[in-house]
């Protein structure tokens, strides 16, 4: 009688460690097929690894389209790691618990008409998904060390070229295709500049879908000479020296933008030339050089609002009057020049 028990029991563990087996058999086949259909046909892998934590992959590279894109990758990285969940194969939706990205090269076009593009490679028009087609619930993706391109157009050709590295991020909460749950944000990295490297950190919550956000965004002593593309017209003075910092709390609720913010030119050396009438972004140049010399930077606080969904709305056209105005008051000169070098940063520095 003990022994048949004894065997009755050994059975049962055997008949579920093969269902074990199946099911993580089941759920990782599944799983690489889906990696493999969205990395589309201009990805390699170095290599793929399945186990029973997940899936590894190596030396992944995402190629861009030469020569319309102006890296030679639009995506690189050493190593990515997917957990899933492994009882979600018999569920509703994928959930996966943890997607980590190690050592990553990202590039970023804006183009000339000031659309954004982000891996298109990876991030493609497609058919509308299938009835059939799953939604996927990703806990936390972790990026570490990375390192980020950023190539815009709509200021200068050849695209002017900005670098953010040392790329710590973290998201929470994605739920896919939805992108109608609050995804919290945490970044900070590394500003490269000609003379000197700034910081950038960004902290908050935003919902794709809705664009509803609370985001806290900073940049710390950043080269100005890196952003004179954005400063300066054709034919102004030129930078040297200089850094800038801004603070930005920006929150939409129901597509209204209210953003308070805070600019501070510090340390600012300019070139000569240009007279009497030179400028230094759309300010006369004698009246940014004396109030360096009476307060050895330059505040200013300002406020970005408006609709989102208004096609009017444009961050640096609807409201530059309002950030000249502040400029010009700490200045002590006419709002009119100002007006548009003014409008030139903010859209340099937030787009549209």
């Amino acid at each position: 009688m003990k022994i048949a028990r004894w065997k009755w029991w050994l059975a049962a563990v055997g008949v579920l460690a093969v269902s074990v087996f199946l099911v993580w058999h089941v759920a990782v086949r599944q799983l690489r097929a889906g990696i493999e259909q969205a990395l589309g046909p201009r990805a390699s892998v170095g290599a793929l690894e399945v186990s029973w934590s997940g899936v590894v992959l190596s030396d992944l590279r995402v190629r861009a389209e030469r020569p319309a894109w102006p890296a030679d990758d639009e995506l690189r990285a050493d190593r990515v790691r997917v957990v899933p969940e492994l009882s979600s194969v018999f569920s509703g939706a994928w959930r996966v618990r943890l997607v980590r990205v190690e050592g990553a090269y990202v590039s970023v076009l804006r183009r000339r008409d000031g659309a954004l593009q982000v891996v298109p490679g990876l991030v493609r028009p497609a058919a509308k998904p299938a009835a059939t087609g799953r939604p996927v619930h990703i806990g936390r993706i972790e990026l570490a060390d990375a390192a980020v391109a950023f190539y815009d157009a709509s200021v200068r050709q050849p695209a002017h070229r900005m670098r953010l590295e040392q790329l710590d991020a973290e998201l929470e909460d994605i739920r896919l295709p939805t992108l109608d749950r609050p995804i919290a944000v945490a970044l900070q990295a590394v500003f490269k500049g000609p003379k000197r490297d700034g910081n950038i950190t960004i902290g908050g919550h935003i919902t794709p879908a809705t664009r509803d956000a609370d985001i806290a965004a900073g940049l710390t002593n950043v080269d100005l000479i890196a952003l004179e593309p954005y400063l300066l017209k054709v034919h102004e003075a030129g930078v040297r020296r200089g850094t800038l910092d801004l603070q930005l709390d920006a929150k939409v609720v129901r597509q209204h933008l209210h953003a308070p913010g805070l600019l501070v030119l510090k340390d600012l050396e300019l070139g000569a030339g240009g007279g009497m009438f030179a400028t230094f972004a759309g300010v006369p140049r004698n009246a940014v050089i004396a109030s360096l010399n009476r307060n050895g930077r330059i505040d200013l606080k300002f406020t970005l609002e408006g609709r989102l969904d208004d096609p009017r709305f444009s961050l640096n056209e609807a409201l530059s009057l309002r950030i000249a105005a502040g400029l010009a008051e700490s200045l002590g000169v006419s709002i009119g020049g100002v007006v548009e070098g003014v409008g030139g940063v903010i859209k340099g520095l937030l787009g549209r």
